[in-house]
C-alpha cells in the first residue's frame, strides 16, 4: 500500500513553526517597555521642571525687597558700557603675585582688551604702539588685577627721581564703601615689587600745615596753589614683570579701599622725564565722575545662595543687567536626583553555587548584555563643556522673560551638544520694578541614568520573559509534536502496504484533544480489523459453500451424459459443464491467496541453492510452454555443481512465485521471449524476469503488485483473472524478507520483474 500523497506546498510548517510564530508576540514587549519608560521620562522630566521653577522661585522670595543686596553692586545703572563697567570674577583660590597670568582661570577669554579706541584724552600725536588685556578678580578680601602690556619701549622711573609721573606708569581710581575717591599711581624703578602711591590734593586752607605735620613731599615746590600730595601706599601689593613684548602687572586691592567706581589707566612714556604721550584704560582715573562702576560678586547674596546650593542645582542671580551678582552650585553635578549611584548587587552569602551564579550573571551582564543595551541606548555624558558655567553676563530666553517680569523655563544643549540642561529664571522685585532674576539649572543626566536602569532592568525581565516563553513554546510544541507523530506512526504500522491490520492501536489516556483523537484511531482500525477479518474469510466461506451446488450441478451433468438425450441438447450440456469448471476455477484461485497466506505461517525456513531451483524451473517451464523461447544467464555450470545453501526460506514457494511471474511474463510477451537473469552481490540475490511487450500503464505501477489488480483486456482473456498471481509472488517474496518491483524497460519495450532476496 504506497504511502499517502501530501497535498499542499513542499515547505513544510508543523506546529512548532506555528507556535514559534505566535510567540514572536513576545518580541513586541521590548517595543512596548520602552514606550512606556519613554512616557515616564517625560513625566521626570516634567516634574524636574515644576521643581526648578518652584526653587528659582523660593530663592527670589528671599531676595525681594532687599535693595541693600543691590545697591552696591551698581545695579541701577539705566545701561552698561563694556570696558569701562567691570565685572569682577569670584576667584577660587588666592593668586600668587609673581606677574604671571598662568593662575588666572581662563584669563584669555575673561580677560578684556583695550586698545586705541579706549584711548583717553585727545593728544597731539596717537601712538598705536600701547595696548593691554585686564582681568579682575575677588577672593576672600582682595579684588585682583592682572594687566599684560604691549609695549615698544619701556621706560623705569629714574632712580633718583623725585616725580612719578615721568615714565611708563599706571593710574587707578577708586572710590570706597564710604563714598571717598582715592587715586593710586604705580610707577615702578624696576621689575619687581610694585611700587604703589597715592594721590591726594589737598584744599588751599590747611594746606602748610598738611605739609608740615605728615611725611608727605610735594610734586612742586609752590605750595600758593593745591598741589598733588603723594604718599606710599603700602596696602596695595603686586609685582611688575617686564616681558619680550612689554610688561605685566599684577596686583592687589583690600576690599575697604573698592566700593562701585573703579578706572584705571596705563600712560606710555617714550622718552625719560619727558611726559606722557598716549594714555589708554577703562575711563580716567583722575576725575570721579568719570570713573566707570565694577560689580564685584555679593558675599550676602552668595551666603543666600550657598543655602539653596543643598538642592543639586547650579544657580545663579543676575541683575538687570544680566551680569551675574552671585552663583553656587556645579553644572557638572547638577543632574537632577538626590542620589545617582547605581545600586549595588547584594552581597553573595556564604553559599559557593549561589556566589558563584552572581558572579556569572554579573559578567554575562557586563559583556553581553549591557553592550547590547546600549547600541540603542545613551549615556549621559560624565564631562561637558558650558559656556555660562563661567560667564560673567547670562544670556538666554528664559533670563530676558524673567527680567521682564515673567518667570520662564527653556530645555537647552551644552555647547559641546552632549548634556540637555533645564533653565528656570524668575524675577526679583524691588519697589515693583525688576532688579534681576533667579537662575536655576540641573541636567537631566539624572533622569537619563534612571531611564537607563529602568531600560536595562526591563530588557533583561523581557530577555529572560522571551527566552522562557520561547523555551516553553517550543518544549509545548515538541511535545504535541511528539504525541501527534506517535499517533502517525502508530496509525501507519498497524496498516501494511496490503491494507491489512497488523495490530491495533493502543488507545492513549490523555484527557484532551488528542487523546481523543487517539481513542477515535483505536476505534476506526478495530472496526476496520474486523472488516478485513471477515472479508478475508469471505472467499474461504465462499468457497466453502458454493462447492456443494458446483458438485451437485456436475454430478447431475454427469449422470445426464448417461442418458440418451436428444442430440440437440448435447452442446447446453457441453457448455453447462464448461462453465462449471470454469467457476471451480475461480473458486480454487480465490482460495489459493487465503490458503497460501495461511500455509506460509507455518512455513519452516531451510537453506537451499537459489541456482538449482532456478536452472530447475526454467527447465520445466520450456517444456511447459513450447512456444516460448527462455534465456536463463548468470549462472554457470559451477553454481549448478555447487550445493552450497545461499538463500534461507522455502524452494517450493520460490517455485511457486516463479511460476506465477513466468506466466505472466509469458502472457504479455509478443515475441515469445522471456529473460531470467541472475545477478549476485556480496549479501542479496537478485531474479530479472524479462519479455518484450506491452509496458506498464502508468496509473497501475504503484498497485501493480496489490490483490485484486489485473491488466489484461476483459475482452482477450481466455480464462477467468482475479488478479492475484504477482500478489501471491509478493506475498512469498515478504515471507523471505525480499523486495519484488516491476519496471519499464526499452529497446525493445518490455517489462522487468525484478525480485531481490537476502543471501547467507
Amino acid at each position: 500500500m504506497s504511502s499517502p500523497v501530501r497535498r499542499g506546498l513542499g515547505l513544510r510548517f508543523g506546529l512548532r513553526s506555528k507556535l514559534f510564530l505566535l510567540s514572536c508576540f513576545l518580541f513586541s514587549l521590548p517595543w512596548l517597555g520602552y514606550q512606556y519608560v519613554w512616557e515616564m521620562e517625560k513625566y521626570l522630566r516634567y516634574g524636574q521642571e515644576q521643581t526648578l521653577v518652584g526653587t528659582a522661585r523660593a530663592l527670589a522670595t528671599a531676595l525681594h525687597e532687599r535693595p541693600n543686596l543691590f545697591n552696591n553692586q551698581a545695579s541701577f545703572l539705566p545701561n552698561v558700557e563694556k570696558g569701562k563697567d567691570l565685572y569682577s570674577y569670584q576667584l577660587t583660590t588666592a593668586i600668587q603675585l609673581d606677574g604671571n597670568a598662568s593662575d588666572w582661570p581662563l584669563f584669555e577669554s575673561r580677560a578684556h582688551f583695550y586698545g586705541e579706541e579706549n584711548q583717553l584724552g585727545t593728544p597731539a600725536e596717537r601712538d598705536n604702539s600701547l595696548h593691554f588685556n585686564a582681568a579682575i578678580g575677588q577672593y576672600d578680601k582682595y579684588l585682583y588685577m592682572m594687566f599684560t602690556v604691549v609695549d615698544d619701549k619701556l621706560i623705569y622711573r629714574h632712580k633718583n627721581a623725585r616725580g612719578i609721573l615721568q615714565n611708563d606708569h599706571l593710574a587707578l581710581g577708586l572710590v570706597d564703601a564710604n563714598n571717598n575717591f582715592n587715586r593710586f599711581i604705580i610707577s615702578n624703578k624696576k621689575s619687581g615689587w610694585l611700587d604703589a602711591y597715592k594721590v591726594e590734593t589737598p584744599p588751599i586752607s590747611g594746606l602748610q600745615s598738611y605739609l608740615d605735620t605728615t611725611a608727605h613731599y610735594a610734586i612742586e615746590n609752590d605750595i600758593e596753589k593745591p598741589k598733588d600730595i603723594i604718599t606710599v601706599a603700602r596696602k596695595i601689593q603686586g609685582h611688575w614683570l617686564e616681558t619680550p613684548q612689554g610688561y605685566n602687572v599684577e596686583l592687589r586691592i583690600p576690599m575697604e579701599l573698592v566700593g562701585d567706581n573703579i578706572a584705571f589707566a596705563f600712560y606710555d612714556v617714550d622718552k625719560s622725564f619727558t611726559p606722557p604721550n598716549a594714555a589708554i584704560g577703562s575711563a580716567d582715573p583722575s576725575k570721579i565722575d568719570t570713573l566707570g562702576t565694577v560689580l564685584v560678586p555679593s558675599p550676602e547674596i552668595e551666603r543666600i545662595v550657598k543655602g539653596m546650593s543643598y538642592t543639586n542645582s547650579s544657580i545663579w542671580v543676575v541683575d538687570q543687567h544680566q551680569r551675574v551678582l552671585a552663583k553656587a552650585g556645579n553644572l557638572q553635578k547638577a543632574s537632577g536626583v538626590w542620589n545617582n549611584k547605581r545600586p549595588t548587587s547584594p552581597a553573595p552569602s556564604n553559599s559557593s553555587l549561589k556566589s558563584t551564579w552572581l558572579n556569572t550573571w554579573a559578567y554575562v551582564e557586563n559583556t553581553w548584555l549591557l553592550p547590547l543595551y546600549y547600541r540603542f541606548l545613551t549615556k549621559p555624558p560624565k564631562d561637558f563643556i558650558d559656556e555660562l558655567y563661567d560667564a560673567q553676563k547670562l544670556t538666554g530666553e528664559h533670563i530676558d522673560y524673567a527680567l521682564s517680569g515673567k518667570a520662564h523655563s527653556q530645555w537647552r544643549l551644552t555647547t559641546d551638544q552632549t548634556a540637555v540642561v533645564l533653565s528656570a529664571a524668575y524675577p526679583i522685585y524691588i519697589n515693583n520694578q525688576v532688579h534681576g532674576a533667579v537662575i536655576v539649572e540641573e541636567t537631566t543626566n539624572g533622569i537619563r541614568t534612571l531611564r537607563n536602569r529602568a531600560l536595562e532592568r526591563l530588557f533583561t525581565s523581557i530577555l529572560a520573559i522571551m527566552l522562557l516563553g520561547a523555551a516553553t513554546f517550543f518544549l509545548f510544541a515538541t511535545r504535541i509534536s511528539n504525541r501527534i507523530r506517535t499517533l502517525r506512526n502508530q496509525a501507519e504500522d498497524s496498516i501494511d502496504e496490503s491494507g491489512r491490520i497488523n495490530h491495533q492501536l493502543v488507545p492513549s489516556n490523555t484527557n484532551d484533544e488528542i487523546g481523543d483523537l487517539s481513542r477515535s484511531f483505536s476505534t476506526a482500525v478495530n472496526r476496520l480489523s474486523q472488516y478485513n477479518h471477515y472479508l478475508e474469510g469471505m472467499s474461504s466461506r465462499l468457497s466453502h459453500e458454493l462447492r456443494t451446488p458446483i458438485a451437485v450441478v456436475r454430478t447431475s451433468l454427469e449422470n445426464l451424459t448417461m442418458y440418451d438425450l436428444p442430440e440437440k441438447t448435447s452442446p447446453y450440456i457441453e457448455r453447462a459443464q464448461t462453465g462449471i469448471n470454469t467457476l471451480n476455477l475461480i473458486l480454487t484461485n480465490m482460495s489459493e491467496a487465503t490458503n497460501l497466506e495461511q500455509m506460509l505461517q507455518s512455513t519452516e525456513k531451510v537453506p537451499f541453492n537459489l541456482q538449482q531451483v532456478l536452472s530447475g524451473c526454467v527447465q520445466g517451464y520450456q517444456q511447459v510452454y513450447p512456444n516460448v523461447e527462455f534465456t536463463l544467464s548468470g549462472i554457470d555450470k559451477n553454481d549448478l555443481s555447487d550445493t552450497t545453501p545461499n538463500i534461507n526460506g522455502s524452494p517450493e514457494h520460490i517455485a511457486q512465485l516463479l511460476d506465477k511471474v513466468i506466466a505472466n511474463a509469458v502472457e504479455f510477451s509478443e515475441d515469445n521471449k522471456i529473460s531470467v537473469n541472475l545477478q549476485k552481490s556480496a549479501s542479496t540475490l537478485t531474479m530479472h524476469i524479462s519479455n518484450n511487450g506491452q509496458l506498464l500503464p502508468e496509473l497501475m505501477k504503484d498497485r501493480l503488485f496489490d490483490s485484486m489488480v489485473s491488466m489484461r483486456d476483459s475482452k482477450k482473456q481466455t480464462q477467468p483473472h482475479l488478479g492475484l498471481g504477482l500478489y501471491i509472488a509478493r506475498l512469498i517474496t515478504e515471507f523471505h524478507q525480499g523486495t519484488i518491483v516491476a519496471n519499464d524497460h526499452h529497446n525493445p519495450a518490455g517489462v522487468t520483474v525484478s525480485v531481490t532476496l537476502n543471501s547467507i
